[in-house]
């Protein structure tokens, strides 16, 4: 099979359900060329309508055998118009169905979940407020595994339901920052069978003051496990303790509140208790969890790095979206545009991510692929 077949077929095979939602007589240009040609133009560097059209136009005799182009290259109006009016829900089934060809995720795998305001898709002049992506990120894999818009009334505590229903996340641990740890998506994760390990803020009134105190009363006896981790650079020194008390020991004898027992399979409270030194000043922070692991199969050491590989999602996804793709300061609004892009970028986030044949950064893996053909092809082809 070639390139250009291959190409036509994963496109055909991820996206060609998604119906058209233009008039006949508006249909110049073929919705599969206008969702491919956004794909390619993203992956090959291209920000915005404007330059996913200039790129269109530049690699059009390219183009012409890995899309059908009857009528050349869509104008930057037609791309933007026509995904400001695509199903978004649609688009989003399409980046799953490509990603599990591309990717799965492992048994014991991470997959943090955390939240984004694309903050230049907030428009004053028609009072539309800018929107939040919450996303699911394996961690391991580095793979972006899906995202939902946040309801313009709502906020992430109903979005993280709805996102895991549509995520294959049996045997993997489930982290959320203290926005999510509710009872429901607890108990939804462990019905999926996979533990969750669940951030808590002084906001959560008693469930934070009881893993506290607990930690005040137990943190020297044999109930706790502990664990300590160094990191120097950028001229500081930080050190992260991590404490853990098993509440499934046998001889455990601490009695727990009735509101703290309801949490679906709770099997372990964690403390990272971290301390920054820069020059003369010193910063500590206590930072409290609760988790359906057993510090039993997992010790302090492992929770550790539970913890901290949460923020990946921060570092490897979201700064990435904003640094290199320009996320933020896209201005593209209309309609569900602004969200069916960001999920393209994060698909193109992915194919790049998945190539280990160059050893270069997401900046520079865009520009190779703009400017060598046949690397393109072979980032677009992983899914084959």
């Amino acid at each position: 099979m070639s390139g250009s077949e291959s190409g036509l077929r994963l496109l055909e095979e991820h996206f060609g359900f998604i119906e058209d939602p233009r008039l006949d007589r508006h249909k110049e240009h073929l919705l599969l060329d206008i969702i491919g040609l956004t794909i390619i133009g993203t992956l090959s560097g291209a920000d915005n309508w404007v330059a996913i059209e200039e790129f269109g136009k530049a690699k059009e005799l390219f183009l012409k055998d890995l899309l059908v182009l009857p009528n050349g290259i869509p104008s930057h109006d037609t791309l933007g118009r026509v995904f400001s009016i695509l199903s978004a829900e649609e688009v989003e089934k399409g980046f799953a169905s490509w990603i599990s060809n591309l990717s799965q995720v492992t048994q014991g795998q991470v997959v943090a979940i955390d939240g984004k305001r694309l903050r230049g898709s907030y428009d004053k002049g028609s009072n539309k407020a800018a929107i939040h992506m919450v996303s699911a990120w394996a961690t391991a894999n580095q793979v972006s595994l899906g995202q939902l818009k946040v309801g313009d009334k709502s906020n992430e505590i109903s979005a993280i339901p709805e996102l895991l229903s549509m995520l294959e996340i049996a045997g993997c641990i489930i982290t959320i920052d203290a926005m999510g740890t509710q009872k429901e998506i607890a108990q939804q994760i462990r019905a999926h069978q996979a533990d969750y390990v669940l951030a808590l803020k002084s906001n959560q009134g008693e469930l934070y003051e009881e893993v506290k105190a607990t930690f005040e009363h137990l943190i020297n006896t044999r109930f706790c496990q502990q664990d300590q981790q160094w990191d120097k650079g950028h001229g500081r020194i930080e050190s992260r303790k991590c404490y853990v008390l098993d509440l499934q020991a046998p001889d455990f004898d601490w009695i727990l509140s009735q509101d703290l027992e309801q949490w679906k399979d709770i099997s372990s409270l964690i403390m990272i208790q971290a301390t920054r030194w820069k020059g003369d000043q010193v910063q500590t922070q206590n930072r409290y969890y609760i988790s359906s692991l057993s510090a039993q199969n997992k010790d302090a050491q492992a929770f550790n790095h539970i913890v901290r590989t949460h923020w990946a999602i921060e570092n490897q996804l979201h700064w990435t979206l904003d640094v290199v793709f320009k996320e933020d300061a896209s201005r593209v609004r209309s309609g569900y545009a602004d969200q069916n892009l960001s999920v393209i970028r994060r698909l193109a986030l992915n194919l790049l991510k998945q190539d280990k044949s160059l050893k270069v950064g997401i900046q520079n893996k865009r520009m190779r692929a703009a400017w060598d053909n046949q690397y393109l092809i072979k980032i677009i082809n992983q899914a084959v």
